[in-house]
């Protein structure tokens, strides 16, 4: 069921390639990669198992969430303390670390968008943005609060952000294959993402801001592999297995907290619109999207983790994935959820 709906969406140029992977009651059910990709130097590649993304924001849940709960165990962050505690050129006072986390700081969802080419300085300009709603009132998905919690984590360890997950987080974790910074190598390994400035972008992050950044920003920024994703995945389905954070941290953060957001997760309610993993995944699931074409989704209730990683942008910024998370993960909610 799910091979022929990837055939088919690769069939009908609906995605350019994929990954696929589930793992259910602890085992490995389903581990596939379809279609391919145009490279930098204009060849043509196939996807593989082991193919590299730009994991664009899943960087939020997998490097400044995690990075973040680490610091909130280790006492040197505090969940309720105010950011400006910590960036003291922010000048809005209410706004705290729960916010940034919950996307309830009431700060707009992006900076005017320019070119990656277009010199800017992201961080004064997220510094000097306007609020759009009171902060802890509304839920409102937004880069900036990620892009200053990267900031919070880096003034607190005096280091980028990349240092702390790569050296503390990964190792233990088991995930060798997920970094900021590409070598040369991993660059020709990773799935190109979109056509810009006469050829495809490959290993070079996609999203501007972090571009801006140097490549490594709390909003955007890591590459990664469908393994490694699953070994992510594993430590918050099964807290116990690991020993870096409490596990009752990150139980508490991929529970719900308001409006179906956790800490960093977006959590499925059971309210309104079903998000990506679709109506049929049970209340509780928790996941997050990626603009590239990224995904992760686990369901608690049923041992479920999805990894769904695909370079839609490829073929440009109009597609269905929207419909096709959805439809992906009713699929594997009907083969594997008993």
């Amino acid at each position: 069921m799910i091979t022929s709906y990837m055939q088919y969406l690769m069939e009908n140029r609906e995605i350019p390639g994929a990954v696929v992977l589930v793992h259910a009651k602890g085992e490995r059910k389903y581990f596939k990669a379809f279609g391919g990709y145009q490279a930098r130097d204009g060849n043509s590649k196939k996807m593989t198992t082991s193919t590299w993304f730009d994991a664009a924001s899943l960087t939020k849940v997998m490097a400044t969430l995690p990075a973040a709960l680490y610091l909130i165990n280790q006492e040197k962050l505090n969940l309720h303390a105010p950011v400006q505690h910590y960036i003291p050129e922010f000048t809005f006072k209410p706004i705290t670390i729960y916010h940034l986390l919950t996307h309830t700081a009431g700060l707009s969802a992006d900076l005017s968008h320019k070119s990656r080419w277009h010199k800017r300085n992201v961080f004064h300009e997220v510094l000097a943005s306007k609020l759009v709603t009171q902060p802890g009132d509304t839920v409102k998905y937004t880069d900036l609060g990620m892009i200053l919690l990267g900031k919070v984590i880096e003034r607190i360890t005096a280091k980028p952000l990349n240092h702390l997950v790569e050296t503390e987080l990964y190792p233990p974790w088991n995930m060798p294959d997920t970094t900021y910074l590409l070598t040369e190598k991993k660059k020709a390994e990773t799935a190109s993402t979109e056509w810009d400035n006469g050829q495809f972008l490959q290993g070079e992050v996609h999203d501007e801001k972090a571009f801006q950044m140097g490549g490594v920003s709390g909003n955007a920024g890591l590459f990664t592999t469908a393994e490694d994703v699953e070994a992510y995945g594993l430590k918050w389905l099964y807290p116990g297995t690991q020993a870096v954070i409490a596990p009752s941290l990150l139980k508490g953060a991929s529970q719900e907290h308001k409006q179906g957001r956790g800490l960093g997760w977006e959590v499925w309610n059971s309210k309104g619109p079903p998000p990506s993993c679709g109506e049929h995944w049970p209340e509780g699931s928790f996941g997050h999207t990626g603009f590239t074409g990224t995904s992760l989704w686990i369901n608690p209730k049923d041992e479920i983790i999805t990894v769904f990683l695909t370079n839609v942008v490829h073929y440009g910024r109009s597609h269905n994935l929207k419909t096709i998370r959805k439809e992906l993960h009713s699929h594997v909610h009907q083969c594997f959820a008993k």
